[in-house]
């Protein structure tokens, strides 16, 4: 069984917002594929499942993510090396993606709850670049919405990140994915 999640905040409040492209990309994939996202109470999130895989959507907040993912790899009994994380990146440009198989958390604290919790790095990575704010304080930037100006980027990554969760969830290797999408 796979584990895939999608980092985000819980709330009306931050439904569109750049740090809440994980949430995006597993809502825009779910709807594809006609899923719906159910309380799950035990893993402190929303989960939706999918061949053999289950999507998760943390409730905890991002600084607090980890403690949701823990409990989904525990509830589920998924293995660290069969999770996939898609989150927002300040470092990539709007719409750039980058695959990674382990990693830092280059400063982003929702990463840094799941290698808190977890003990480890060693776990697979979409990171979905969201721009970085020129001149603005980037936590309000996290928090904003995208532009106008950037949609048409935004929604085909969002594409691309729907047709690598597919392909993660049908078992297709993660170095042929990375070979295929970075």
């Amino acid at each position: 069984m796979k584990l895939i999640v999608g980092l985000g905040n819980p709330g009306r409040k931050y439904a569109r917002t750049r740090h809440n492209i994980g949430f995006l990309c597993l809502e825009a994939f779910a709807s594809e594929h006609k899923l719906s996202f159910k309380r799950q109470k035990k893993c402190f999130g929303e989960v939706a499942r999918y061949e053999n895989a289950v999507l998760l959507k943390p409730k905890t907040f991002m600084n607090n993510s980890g403690n949701s993912v823990q409990a989904a790899l525990n509830f589920y009994d998924i293995d660290m090396e069969d999770m996939l994380v898609v989150y927002d990146d300040l470092d990539l440009p709007t719409g750039k993606l980058r695959l990674r198989p382990r990693g830092s958390a280059g400063g982003h604290r929702g990463v840094q709850s799941i290698i808190g919790h977890l003990g480890s790095d060693d776990f697979k990575r979409v990171r979905f670049g969201i721009g970085s704010p020129e001149g603005a304080d980037s936590r309000n930037y996290v928090l904003s919405r995208f532009h106008k100006s950037e949609g048409d980027a935004v929604v085909e990554s969002i594409n691309t990140v729907k047709r690598i969760i597919d392909k993660f969830a049908k078992g297709e290797l993660f170095n042929a994915l990375m070979n295929t999408f970075n």
